[in-house]
């Protein structure tokens, strides 16, 4: 029944954005409320639960997510992003430039969680597609499944992170087959699966010109704009950061007094604030660009966002209900007794939990507590258990979760187009990783 509840909520949530054409947030709202008097949330409670959903996920956005849109705003409208586009252009050419959004992708993909990077390479990937003549969803597919199968499969990625521990995995062999498995993964879910979705569903791929989210764009002169080097050192100075710090992390022993200020300078929100005040230098006093109109860049980046701030915020105060509601649990007792192979299991529970909780992060954990019983009774590898259940943890991504409106909203999609392409592209790429993890199992 409770799995009945979520799916009702989703169709009311569709209905009330899609027929009644209503404001997305407050169809977010509207439909947290329901569905938590419907799955017995006390009324008292109900309202708390709804401003914790939302004041939780902002608070690990907010500052991310608004610097990040300050930092790309100050690299675009410098002529840093044209620069670094043509550059790529140039070096790898219009049948080539896919591989190179996925390298790029990859490496910013290592450091920086999914939201991040994504706020990061999208005003990039954003003017070589225009530069070319390109569809967006072209080169937007393969960039956000890559910085999707980093987020879930490999550390330093929260969750990957913490089931390793979970699991007593040898992170550093995590690391290793997380990396072999993510790239016949990113393959699948990127470039192959953008052949077949512009195939079967031509029209996403229509050509984009301006996206709200972004702003308008700006004419450049390429003579007139940043070196390529600073451009790509502003650009990715949020991941030589934190970086650094995984790194410094993993080598340093615990208490050493250096290894406490790398861990507080690659913090991600601290990392961010260094970035952009090296990127109000570099992009800004460097260029010789006025204040004012640096300081109008800055106001700028945090209007385009503001509308997309508060759908992510509707979607946390959905998920918090569905959290606290106790759908985790009724997952649980489904899968108690349930007889098969522990990595299709501990994909299976996560894939479940993904599609009712939303957070891919609340879900690996959830079922890592699951099913880490599974490894003692087994013997199955715990590096490999931790990208079963990373894999599962991406699963079919939708209107319960902060990403699908991001993507929703940065890629200017409507709502039927993002259930087609990332919905469908976020389930790919998780069935993908699950056979890339049992193909791997028959070789380790």
């Amino acid at each position: 029944m409770p799995l009945i509840i979520v799916a009702l909520g989703v169709i009311l949530l569709i209905f009330l954005i899609v027929k009644l054409k209503l404001n997305t947030f407050v169809a977010l709202v509207i439909t947290a409320f329901i569905v938590g008097l419907i799955l017995g949330t006390p009324l008292t409670k109900l309202p708390s639960i709804i401003t914790t959903g939302i004041g939780d996920q902002l608070g690990d956005l907010a500052i991310i997510f608004g610097m990040g849109s300050m930092i790309g705003k100050l690299v675009s409208d410098s002529g840093g992003g044209y620069r670094i586009a043509h550059t790529l252009i140039n070096k790898f050419g219009k049948k080539h430039i896919q591989i190179a959004v996925v390298l790029a992708s990859f490496i910013v993909g290592l450091a920086l969680f999914f939201e991040v990077g994504l706020v990061v390479l999208l005003p990039i990937i954003f003017i070589i597609a225009r530069e070319i003549d390109m569809p967006l969803m072209s080169l937007a597919i393969p960039m956000a499944a890559t910085l999707n199968v980093m987020h879930g499969f490999i550390p330093p990625h929260p969750a990957p992170t913490a089931i390793t521990g979970i699991f007593n995995a040898n992170i550093g062999q995590v690391i290793i087959y997380g990396i072999i498995v993510a790239i016949p993964t990113v393959i699948i879910s990127g470039p192959v699966f953008n052949h077949f979705l512009h195939k079967f569903y031509p029209r996403v791929y229509r050509i984009t010109t301006e996206i709200p989210a972004l702003g308008k764009f700006k004419e450049f002169n390429l003579e007139d704009t940043p070196k390529f080097g600073i451009s790509v050192l502003t650009s990715m100075m949020p991941v030589i950061l934190i970086g650094i710090s995984t790194i410094f992390e993993f080598t340093l022993p615990k208490g050493n007094a250096i290894l406490s200020l790398v861990k507080f300078i690659g913090n991600p929100d601290v990392a961010m604030l260094i970035s952009l005040i090296f990127a109000l230098f570099t992009m800004g006093v460097l260029q010789k660009i006025p204040m004012k109109d640096i300081g109008s860049t800055l106001e700028n980046a945090i209007k385009q966002i503001s509308v997309m701030l508060f759908i992510i915020a509707g979607g946390g105060a959905f998920k918090q209900v569905l959290v606290e509601g106790g759908i985790a649990s009724y997952v649980s007792q489904i899968f108690t007794n349930m007889h098969m192979s522990p990595l299709i299991a501990a994909w299976l529970i996560a894939a479940v939990l993904r599609v009712s909780l939303g957070s891919s992060t609340v879900s690996a954990l959830t079922a890592a507590g699951l099913v880490s019983p599974m490894i003692v009774t087994t013997g199955a590898n715990p590096a490999l258990m931790v990208l079963a259940v990373g894999a599962g943890s991406v699963f079919a991504d939708h209107v319960n979760d902060a990403g699908f409106w991001m993507v929703k909203e940065y890629f200017g999609l409507s709502l039927k187009e993002t259930f087609i392409s990332w919905t469908t592209l976020t389930s790919v790429l998780a069935i993908a990783g699950l056979l890339s993890v049992l193909a791997l199992s028959l070789i380790v």
